[in-house]
């Protein structure tokens, strides 16, 4: 697929097919988070890769939105040092994962993003020391509907998004 043919047409998939992702898809995505660009190069992250149903489940009720990981063929947990005071670690974190979910939609595999509102449950879950953290989960799969043509209407015009040179 064509980059931007990706971008323009991705979609999150929160319902998944109980099909297996193959070894060499996964490894690509994950390569695709490893290779995103980070502040100053230091690729704060660690990639916690898990396809355990059990592990999933649990991670499904980490975040209020977070129950389309118990569906998942394998579940991404982006793992950092505390978040740091002016965000940018969030940012780094934003970058490696859209790269996932693009580099995912590319194989036609989908995938959804949920955020950590309970840290210490995600922390005890997957066993990370007490100097990590997790704010973000992506689940990915082959998504158990046929797939749809992008939503008419479903993004902004061009114009009220974009402007030139000055407000």
């Amino acid at each position: 697929m064509e980059t931007f043919d990706t971008i323009r047409t991705r979609r999150s998939i929160r319902r998944f097919a109980p099909t297996p992702l193959p070894d060499d898809a996964v490894r690509r995505i994950l390569e695709a988070g490893r290779h995103s660009g980070s502040s100053m190069n230091e690729q704060p992250w660690t990639f916690l890769a898990t396809r355990d149903r059990a592990t999933l489940a649990a991670l499904a009720t980490v975040g209020d939105h977070a129950g389309h990981l118990a569906g998942a063929a394998l579940g991404v947990a982006i793992v950092t040092p505390p978040l740091d005071p002016e965000g940018w670690l969030m940012f780094d974190v934003g970058q490696a994962a859209t790269q996932m979910m693009l580099a995912a939609w590319a194989e036609g595999i989908g995938s959804c993003i949920a955020s950590v509102y309970r840290h210490d449950d995600a922390r005890r879950i997957l066993g990370l020391p007490a100097d990590r953290t997790v704010d973000c989960l992506l689940s990915f799969g082959y998504s158990a509907e046929p797939p749809r043509p992008p939503r008419a209407g479903g993004r902004q015009p061009f114009d009220r998004v974009v402007r030139w040179e000055r407000w």
